[in-house]
């Protein structure tokens, strides 16, 4: 029953996880060739009913999330049903799941139960803060966001904290889950054995705040929010231009030299005050009324065209519509349609092995009925 093509042809993954962390996950792991068998309780994924907007009448954040899987509707308090979850399970290369820890073990579907039938499981878990002295804390995306630092690094500083505009930490945790298990089925093929992968939003996200960890961690300080502003580079936020803001991110000294020769203004780059990127951050209340009257200008397009022209990095900021225009006019061709259903591309692309999207995203136990079948045939 499994796939013919793709990098992870010939891996069945059993996917027991809900929401966004652990079906991203397994939505690019499917785009890679691994058949994904999408556990759901009776009601289905949660994300099924968090709408608007919606696709003839299916959540959109349900479609983003979950194509190329077949799902099956258990539910694991009923002993029959458990037993077909064990049988999954005891058959997959890989499981996946974000119950809170050890949420599993009373179906006999924890680590040890699994790796008892099954020694060269790959069994990964997603939660929000580890197994240990944070297993009873919800994990929600927003909660990380507020408790890892993120929110006092976001907004104006004048300001209220912010969340980001999406769940990064779950996205980031799912990357992470996808990197874990990739490494522990590269060990498994080496040795034969399989492992437990352990994934916390919150770790993702103190690895994921980078320089701001590395600022309390390595150098003792702790940040703060600057609205748009980079602590350690200048300029590398917005400014204003004739119609729209314009992201100027001139990252080092060459950069910089450049932007102000588009700008007109050579001069300013042999300024002491302005010549290194720490003379530039210093000075940045200086800088910033001088590249503001020069891009006034000209429109925000109109500089984006002339300046990356000269290897300045900068772009206009747009909605997710614009965003998505931007990637065809650079032929990324960031839509495909599965099943008639238009989703985001796969972000990797493979010269030998490329994505393959097979299966739109399933109804609620849409494969059910031949998942069963399959299991109880080779079960037999």
């Amino acid at each position: 029953m499994s796939p013919k093509n793709g990098p992870l042809s010939g891996v069945l993954i059993a996917d027991f996880s809900r929401i966004l962390a652990g079906p991203y996950a397994t939505m690019l792991l499917a785009d890679l060739g691994a058949d994904v068998v999408k556990v759901e309780g009776p009601a289905g994924d949660d994300t099924r009913s968090w709408m608007p907007p919606v696709r003839d009448g299916v959540s959109t954040y349900y479609l983003g999330i979950n194509r190329g899987k077949r799902s099956i509707a258990l539910d694991l308090r009923d002993e029959a049903d458990a037993g077909v979850a064990r049988e999954l399970a005891r058959r997959a290369d890989v499981l996946i799941e974000n119950f809170k820890p050890g949420g599993l073990g009373k179906y006999g579907l924890d680590f040890d139960a699994v790796r008892e039938g099954n020694p060269g499981i790959v069994y990964a878990s997603i939660s929000g803060f580890g197994s240990g002295a944070g297993r009873d804390v919800p994990g929600y995306d927003l909660m990380v966001q507020a408790i890892s630092g993120l929110m006092s690094l976001t907004g104006d500083p004048d300001g209220p904290p912010y969340r980001a505009g999406i769940s990064v930490f779950d996205v980031m945790a799912g990357n992470h889950a996808v990197i874990g298990i990739l490494a522990a089925l590269r060990h498994r093929e080496a040795t034969g054995q399989g492992q437990h992968v352990e994934v916390n939003l919150l770790s993702s996200a103190l690895t994921g705040l980078v320089n701001h960890s590395s600022a309390y961690v390595a150098g003792g300080t702790v940040p703060y929010r600057m609205g748009n502003a980079h602590p350690s580079v200048f300029p590398y936020e917005p400014l204003p231009t004739a119609d729209n803001d314009l992201i100027v991110a001139a990252g080092n000294d060459a950069q910089f030299v450049k932007l102000c020769q588009v700008l007109g203004i050579p001069e300013v780059a042999e300024d002491p005050r302005f010549a290194r990127n720490a003379d530039r951050t210093e000075n940045r209340e200086e800088l910033r009324p001088i590249l503001v009257d020069r891009l006034r200008r000209r429109g925000a397009v109109e500089w984006f065209d002339l300046l990356v022209a000269a290897g300045v990095p900068c772009g206009p900021i747009n909605t997710i519509d614009g965003g998505f225009a931007m990637a065809e006019r650079f032929e990324l061709d960031p839509v495909v349609t599965v099943g008639g259903i238009p989703t985001t591309r796969h972000p990797i692309r493979f010269s030998a092995t490329p994505v393959s999207y097979r299966l739109p995203p399933p109804e609620l136990d849409e494969h059910g009925a031949e998942i069963r079948k399959w299991l109880e045939e080779e079960g037999a």
